[in-house]
C-alpha cells in the first residue's frame, strides 16, 4: 500500500507542475494595431524570375497576317507539358536562360516579366523582324509551400501573380492556437543564394515588412509554441508515469495476493 501512495503522490505532483502559471500562450493576428486607414502604403515587391520558373511569352506587332506573329509565339516543344496543356511555357534552365523561338537564348533570371520583356522587344526591333512588337509575360507556375503548425501544410499554386502572407495562411487552413503567429519564417532564393526572413503577424508594421508580399518558391515555416512543445512533452511525461503507476499498482497486488 505504500508503493500506491507514493505513486499517487507523484501523479499528483505531476498535475500541480503542470498547471503552473503560464506566460501568453496565444497571439492574434495584427493584435497591435487599431486602425490603419489611410496611414500605411504597401508597396507589393515585384517577383523576379527564377530557375526552374515556367514562363507564358507571348508576342504581338503591327503585322496584318496573323502568321507573322504566329512564328514568335511557339512553345518550346522541349517544355510542353502534354497532361496539361495550361502549363506550356518557357522554363528557366539551370543557367537562367530560356530559348526563344527565332530569337534565341536569353538570360531571364534575376530579371522582372517587364525586363524580360523588353529585351525580347528590343532584340526583335534590332533584327527588324516585327514592327512595334508587344510582349507579355506571365508566371505560370507561381507557386509557395506552407509547412509547421498549420491547418493543412503542402504546396499551393496560386492562380495570380500577387499573393500576402495572410492570404498564404489562410490558403493553409489558418494557424491553429498551437502555432507562433509572432515569427513566422519565410525562406526565399535571392539571386541564386537562400535567404531566412521572419515576419510577426500580430505586429502594426507587418504592412511594412519585405515578408509581407511573397514570392514564387518562397516556404512558409510555421513554428509551434512553447506551450504546444511543453504540451507534448508532458503527454510524454504523463505516458511514463501512467506506465510506472500501473507497473507499481500491478507489482502491490501481486505482492499481496502472495506474500
Amino acid at each position: 500500500m505504500r508503493l500506491i501512495s507514493l505513486g499517487c503522490i507523484i501523479t499528483i505532483a505531476a498535475v500541480l507542475i503542470s498547471c503552473n502559471s503560464q506566460k501568453k500562450a496565444y497571439y492574434y493576428y495584427l493584435e497591435n494595431v487599431t486602425d490603419t486607414s489611410g496611414k500605411t502604403v504597401v508597396k507589393p515587391t515585384e517577383p523576379v524570375i527564377q530557375k526552374n520558373d515556367l514562363l507564358s511569352i507571348q508576342v504581338y506587332s503591327a503585322a496584318t497576317d496573323p502568321k507573322v506573329d504566329a512564328l514568335y509565339n511557339l512553345s518550346n516543344a522541349n517544355n510542353t507539358n502534354i497532361n496539361n496543356p495550361a502549363l506550356t511555357g518557357f522554363l528557366v534552365d539551370q543557367n537562367g536562360n530560356i530559348e526563344y523561338p527565332r530569337v534565341g537564348v536569353i538570360y531571364a533570371e534575376g530579371s522582372t516579366k517587364q525586363q524580360l520583356a523588353d529585351a525580347i522587344r528590343k532584340r526583335l526591333t534590332d533584327s527588324n523582324e516585327l514592327t512595334n512588337p508587344s510582349v507579355i509575360v506571365r508566371f505560370l507556375n507561381f507557386r509557395i509551400t506552407v509547412l509547421g503548425e498549420v491547418g493543412h501544410a503542402g504546396t499551393i499554386s496560386i492562380p495570380y501573380e500577387k499573393v500576402n502572407i495572410f492570404e498564404a495562411i489562410g490558403l493553409a487552413g489558418d494557424i491553429p492556437f498551437s502555432g507562433k503567429k509572432n515569427s513566422v519564417r519565410i525562406i526565399r532564393e535571392v539571386n541564386g543564394n537562400r535567404e531566412i526572413g521572419t515576419i510577426d503577424l500580430t505586429a502594426k508594421n507587418v504592412f511594412e515588412s519585405p515578408y509581407f508580399y511573397l514570392q514564387q518558391n518562397d516556404i512558409v515555416m510555421v513554428d509551434p509554441t512553447k506551450a504546444r512543445v511543453r504540451a507534448n512533452e508532458e503527454s510524454i511525461v504523463t505516458q511514463r508515469i501512467t506506465f510506472a503507476l500501473t507497473f507499481i499498482t500491478t507489482a502491490a497486488l501481486l505482492y499481496n495476493l502472495f506474500k
